[in-house]
């Protein structure tokens, strides 16, 4: 471990205020910097919000020479370079969407020793002519960024990671420090050993997010379900994730046609369209993007405040990335998953297609673990990922909240549906689920009149459940390993712990089927956070400062946060400042923003102070927003 002198930590904390306007370090930051700063290489595994993108980036600035980034995606580079030269840092990217004139300045740049972070691709280096520029000039580190892709054990595999360990034979003097928000303990192993790291300093953050509430249902009326969410998060940001690209089309308009503002996105538009819808949730000029998992690595927009998966993801790795693009700020998110069966199926299909089966099958049964066993939630993916959860509650969970309806006889409902499924199954084949709940329920259709499963005793021995509900009993009986899917035709099998549940050996743990949100229960959160989130703050100063804000960030063709986040925004309005010196205290406000913007936003918190109307004015919108709220709870 590289030991933090009076000297190092004076020369970090300044750098810390003079560009980014903080005070203090997140946890594990200041260890992570530190190896960067050392003689080791490192690997640094950070939640999403967690801030590892300063790790790199400050140390950069206190070495000689060039830092290089690998990063994989062309929009991930540009927001970070434009957010750099922002804060008065100079840093540059050479990819293939960059115009040849602008990569021979940007090469001359770095070959005059101008630049302190260069963003490339990992494609970009396996080019000799890189590799020949960046052997000419000096440099100080290597960064892996987003370091889960070198896996086949992770998510978002890229085969080109796999090519990096090259970096240690080509610049053998150099250390190599790899990144990333997620990772198990199998995936930080692999990272470590493509990259032909000896014994590197490792610094693993707590993968849980407190700040996110997740809820998981079963999917009915899917639109049902999405407007529900949508009436409480009314004029709130969010992605709404879909499996598939024709899904993504049809929400988007239907949403459209219920007078909900939102833009789609999927592989199968153009590179054109993409980049403007991209733009636009960033700059904040629609609220809520209909995308499938192609959306979001790099989305740095800090104030999402929910998620809503209309399937279900194929691992928890990949829920974990997309979930924890809520709530950057660290304020109050909230997480909805509609799930389904067929998800299952569909996940299924595509791992028996792909090299990597065993591994995408062992993801999907922990995502359907996941999904159909009631039980905390966050420690549910805590404890995936290697760490230990000691709270009793996470009161963060529709588990924690109490919001799930237990079912008092779970063992005598679930030896109803396993005794049901012995004995439709015949010896040579067995049947899916549609057909058993048909048997539970007594339905005489022609297919169980021919096969003369109407004489089993297990018919109509559920006549009075809901077929709803029957199913969901079936897919948490599966979760929870009691039955087995076979693959083909998704028939259902009895398991050995099935057999001993049958003899009362095992209980299972059953939850009714949540439809839609408890009204009450619903209402009581978000009450609640809106009190957190706007306890002292003036809604109507802050929505002025972001409406200048999003000015600012249209004129220059960034996103807004790169201006400011609603956390600094919160601050101005909280503390009104009236002073470049002043202005200088306000959260996440380093000296190039300061010259950039203090004047501005100072004259948008004096008009509204100072408004045409005075106090009856502009300081009543805020007033009259407040009340509003208040009349909600």
């Amino acid at each position: 471990m590289s030991i933090l002198t009076n000297q190092n930590k004076e020369q970090m904390y300044a750098v810390l205020r003079q560009y980014w306007g903080y005070d203090s370090f997140l946890p594990l930051q200041e260890e992570a910097i530190l190896s960067v700063l050392g003689s080791e290489d490192s690997l640094t595994v950070l939640p999403t919000g967690g801030g590892k993108s300063l790790c790199f980036q400050l140390p950069a600035l206190l070495k000689d020479g060039m830092a290089v980034v690998v990063s994989p995606l062309i929009s991930l580079m540009k927001d970070q370079v434009d957010n750099l030269k922002d804060m008065g840092i100079a840093s540059c990217c050479l990819n293939s969407s960059l115009p040849f004139e602008q990569q021979e300045v940007a090469i001359e740049q770095i070959r005059k020793g101008k630049i302190k972070l260069l963003y490339i691709s990992p494609e970009r280096l396996q080019n000799e002519a890189t590799v020949d520029l960046l052997s000419s000039v000096a440099l100080s580190f290597f960064v892996i960024d987003e370091a889960h892709c070198i896996s086949h054990w992770g998510h978002d595999f890229r085969a080109d990671y796999r090519n990096l360990w090259m970096i240690k034979e080509r610049f053998k003097t150099l250390n190599v420090h790899a990144f990333t928000a997620t990772a198990t303990k199998e995936v930080q192993r692999d990272i470590i050993e493509q990259l032909r790291f000896i014994d590197p300093e490792t610094h693993i953050g707590w993968v849980g997010r407190p700040n996110l509430t997740y809820r998981v249902m079963p999917r009915k009326q899917i639109l049902e379900q999405i407007m529900d969410v949508l009436g409480k998060h009314a004029n709130e940001a969010g992605i709404i994730y879909c499996l598939r690209r024709k899904d993504v089309d049809a929400i988007s308009a239907d949403l459209k046609g219920l007078g909900i503002g939102n833009i789609g996105y999927h592989a199968g538009m153009s590179d054109k369209e993409r980049h403007t819808a991209q733009e636009k949730f960033a700059s904040e000029e629609v609220n809520i993007i209909v995308a499938t998992i192609a959306f979001g690595m790099g989305i740095d927009r800090s104030n999402i405040r929910f998620i809503i998966h209309t399937g279900m993801p194929k691992s928890i790795e990949h829920y974990q990335q997309e979930t924890g693009r809520a709530g950057r700020d660290r304020l109050p998110a909230f997480c909805y998953m509609f799930y389904s069966g067929r998800d299952y199926r569909l996940w299924s299909f595509f791992a028996k297609e792909s090299s990597e089966r065993e591994v995408m099958m062992k993801k999907l049964s922990a995502i359907y673990n996941f999904c159909t066993q009631p039980q905390c939630r966050h420690k549910v993916l805590v404890n995936y990922f290697g760490q230990d959860y000691d709270k009793r509650s996470c009161d963060a969970c529709d588990y924690c909240l109490n919001e799930l309806d237990m079912i008092d006889d779970a063992l005598i409902v679930g030896q109803k549906i396993l005794s049901c499924v012995k004995k439709v199954r015949q010896k040579y084949y067995g049947f899916g689920a549609g057909h058993v709940v048909n048997v539970l329920k007594g339905k005489l259709n022609e297919k169980i009149e021919h096969i003369g499963h109407h004489n089993l005793p297990t018919f109509g021995i559920m006549r009075e459940e809901s077929e709803i509900f029957i199913r969901y009993m079936i897919e948490q009986l599966v979760g929870q390993g009691f039955l087995s899917k076979e693959e083909e035709f998704s028939t259902l099998s009895v398991t050995d712990s099935g057999s001993r549940l049958l003899c009362g050996e095992l209980s299972p743990v059953l939850a009714k089927p949540l439809l839609a949100l408890k009204k009450k229960e619903s209402a009581r959160m978000t009450a609640k956070r809106r009190e957190e989130e706007w306890r002292d703050i003036d809604q109507g100063l802050f929505q002025r400062l972001r409406e200048k804000r999003t000015e600012l960030a249209q004129k220059r063709g960034v996103p807004t946060y790169i201006i400011f986040s609603d956390k600094t925004l919160r601050d101005i309005t909280a503390k009104k400042p009236a002073t470049q010196e002043k202005f200088s205290d306000i959260y996440g406000v380093g000296e190039n923003k300061l010259k950039s913007y203090a004047d501005i936003f100072i004259k948008v918190v004096k008009d509204y102070e100072e408004g045409p109307e005075g106090f009856t004015g502009w300081k009543a919108e805020g007033i009259s927003l407040l009340k509003s709220l208040r009349k909600k709870r």
